[in-house]
């Protein structure tokens, strides 16, 4: 049955619905594992938690499944299939840390136990969160037609709003859930509190499996739809291997590797520590439902960071608006480690400081660095450009996460202004070789110029043995109209 010109805009939206909600429940995630560590710093006082060991474990496993998870789903399967049918496994790893964390106020489990415990359930929980984030951020360059009323000149505002905006929306939602169960619940109930907000993370999948599953015949109707379904299916059967790719591409993927990789070493621990931080500067004496809310406060300068790079993005060039939006998060954090003794006087201002070294480094990399992975090749690659990029950045987050408490206690510990103020440093002197980085080997096409790459690029298949005619014309002109 030939699905209907209404029928497929519906899945359109739909496809975009199920995307961006993948990348909501990837920041979701992710962005509460800070606000779980801070409150089991408070329960287990001197165990592990803090900047210790346990911290480090719990916040740094799930990118190291994500990534699993971005190999596996990302390289392996396409479209909007893609793990899909595995939504019901995460679904249920997270109802059991759920559950055990509301029926752990009877049981009072060591703190060895809870560690592993919230290791392992999830583990599945951070590999769908990989393959969503793979899948979810192909959208915005995948099928855009006229149909979908989209022009040229606006794909970068929705190609940022339907992922990275997301994944930030929902790093927002993740600092803000935790105080409002400590609210309900209160200090005496922090085990429900913990169980209850990791419990949460399910609800976006569940509707993710479920308008899946209902509008199955739907959305394949519209993976098959275009303009040429039959040369798409021969795109399917087309493999452009890797080495061909990094052989011409090199440069660019070398410097949007690197660049992805310092992004994320920086942006993930700084936001998931960000309660700990308050904790600290604090010491502790504070009311967690205070540290809770000076972290929402700095979690809340994600979101405009991307709409601020949407609008730079329109009078500057994608390169340019990177480096800016990088020197400017560089001179943020060079002026924190310098007044942080005057700023932890003040959690207002040290929080606001704090929230716009987070919100600069959306605006350059945050917002830039997907649309120069689509732009630093040929049309036909570019996710493969994205997977080699992306992946590395998620190696960045892995060791950033494990290496920001350890910094911290190896430059003197929590209770010192010389190892509270060290991550600024750090994150700053990594934010100007980004710059540098970024100056020096990524140069992205035009659309002027892409045309012409793509020819070449074309040619240089044809010179390696590979069967261009499963290209034709029409991907080209899919991309760049």
């Amino acid at each position: 049955m030939v699905a209907t010109t209404e029928q497929l805009s519906t899945a359109r939206s739909l496809a975009r619905f199920v995307r961006g909600t993948a990348l909501f429940f990837n920041g979701y995630n992710i962005g509460v594992n800070g606000a779980v560590i801070t409150l089991l710093t408070r329960e287990y006082p001197g165990s592990g938690f803090g900047t210790q060991f346990y911290s480090r474990l719990v916040a740094s496993t799930v990118f190291g499944w994500c990534l699993f998870g971005m190999l596996f789903l990302g390289w392996f399967f396409n479209g909007i299939q893609a793990g899909m049918p595995l939504a019901p496994f995460p679904i249920i790893a997270s109802m059991f840390v759920y559950s055990y964390g509301v029926g752990s106020e009877n049981f009072r489990l060591d703190v060895s136990e809870l560690v592993k415990l919230l290791v392992t359930a999830r583990m599945p929980l951070a590999f769908y969160v990989g393959g969503g984030h793979t899948t979810g951020s192909t959208f915005p360059y995948e099928r855009w037609t006229k149909q979908d009323r989209i022009t040229k000149n606006s794909h970068h505002r929705w190609f940022i709003l339907g992922t990275k905006t997301m994944i930030d929306a929902g790093v927002t939602l993740a600092a803000f859930v935790p105080l409002v169960l400590y609210w309900i619940y209160g200090e005496q109930h922090i085990h429900n509190i913990c169980g209850v907000s990791l419990g949460l993370g399910i609800v976006p999948a569940f509707v993710l499996f479920c308008v899946y599953m209902g509008y199955l015949d739907l959305l394949g109707d519209w993976d098959r739809s275009g303009p040429d379904p039959d040369h798409r299916s021969k795109l399917d059967d087309l493999w452009i291997p890797y080495s061909l790719t990094l052989r011409r591409y090199w440069k660019n993927v070398l410097g949007l590797s690197l660049a992805w990789f310092i992004y994320d070493f920086i942006m993930y621990p700084f936001g998931i520590y960000s309660s700990m931080v308050i904790n600290n500067i604090t010491g502790g004496s504070s009311s967690l439902s205070i540290v809770l809310a000076w972290s929402i406060v700095i979690n809340l300068f994600y979101v405009p960071g991307t709409l601020l790079g949407i609008f730079l993005i329109d009078y500057l060039s994608l390169k340019t608006t990177m480096i800016i939006g990088l020197l400017l998060q560089a001179a943020t954090g060079f002026y924190m480690s310098i007044m942080y003794n005057r700023l932890t006087d003040n959690v207002a201002a040290f929080a606001v400081i704090y929230g716009i070294f987070l919100c600069f480094g959306e605006v350059g990399p945050g917002s830039c660095l997907r649309l120069l992975a689509a732009r630093t090749g040929a049309p036909t690659i570019d996710g493969q450009i994205y997977d080699i990029a992306t992946a590395a950045g998620k190696v960045g987050a892995f060791i950033g996460t494990w290496a920001f408490p350890q910094i911290i206690e190896d430059l003197g510990g929590s209770d010192t202004m010389k190892g509270n103020a060290a991550p600024f440093w750090i994150g700053s002197s990594l934010a100007v070789l980004s710059a540098v980085v970024t100056f020096s080997l990524v140069k992205p096409f035009t659309c002027k110029t892409m045309p012409a790459e793509d020819k070449a690029f074309r040619r240089y298949l044809e010179e390696n043995g590979i069967d261009v005619s499963l290209l034709g014309d029409q991907l080209l002109a899919e991309k760049l109209e």
